[in-house]
């Protein structure tokens, strides 16, 4: 008898779907992007708050908007932070952040 005919492709590995963070992550940590919101959001703007001519706009909404965005990367920028995307609040941007305020 003739042995079955070997399959051409091995079977492809199933996709893991990315979750969003649990508010748990969120508020003890993990990255703030635009769009998201609520204490953890809060605690960002006023510690951006804090350093001079950051975040000056406006008081602690808790979104996480244009404005935010862009004092995110400002501060990223003027102090030299490399490991978060811009305008993101990583690990990294986190980290120096929460040094100075």
């Amino acid at each position: 008898t003739a042995a079955p005919p070997a399959p051409s492709a091995a079977p492809a590995e199933p996709t893991a779907i990315p979750q969003p963070p649990t508010e748990a992550e969120r508020e003890g940590g993990g990255v703030l992007q635009p769009g998201d919101s609520g204490p953890a959001v809060s605690e960002l703007q006023d510690r951006l708050s804090r350093i001079p001519n950051v975040y000056t706009e406006r008081g602690a909404d808790g979104q996480y908007d244009d404005v935010l965005t862009e004092a995110v990367a400002r501060f990223q920028l003027w102090y030299g932070i490399r490991g978060d995307e811009e305008g993101v609040y990583g690990d990294d941007t986190r980290r120096d952040l929460e040094s100075r305020t």
